[in-house]
């Protein structure tokens, strides 16, 4: 019982800073809505809303090209890069480097 003599032990002789202790211990870490699972969740919320923002940018790009899209030198540019259209009596040389190439390794 000399354990419980120390000064740092005198304030747990008392009933009610036993049951405020406890009570502290069991909301913090094993109840329902714990300050774990708080942190969780709160973590999960910031990553939807990151991915919300990484969304509404994206939409905004889409709807820039939309716009360029439906212009008639949009579409036609579009065209012409992605898949080598060309006008009539209109010639299209199509240079490509040797780094820019994709080479097949058989081994």
């Amino acid at each position: 019982m000399s354990i419980f003599k120390h000064k740092f032990f005198k304030p747990f002789k008392n009933i009610f800073i036993l049951i405020l202790v406890a009570f502290a211990v069991w909301m913090l870490f094993f109840d329902t809505n714990s300050w774990l699972i708080h942190h969780e969740l709160n973590t999960d919320i910031e990553d939807l809303e990151n991915e919300k923002e990484y969304y509404k940018k994206e939409i905004e790009k889409d709807n820039e090209n939309i716009k360029k899209l439906s212009t008639e030198e949009g579409l036609e540019k579009f065209a012409r890069e992605e898949y080598y259209m060309k006008r009539e009596n209109e010639e299209i040389f199509i240079i490509e480097y040797e780094d820019s190439l994709k080479v097949e390794v058989n081994e």
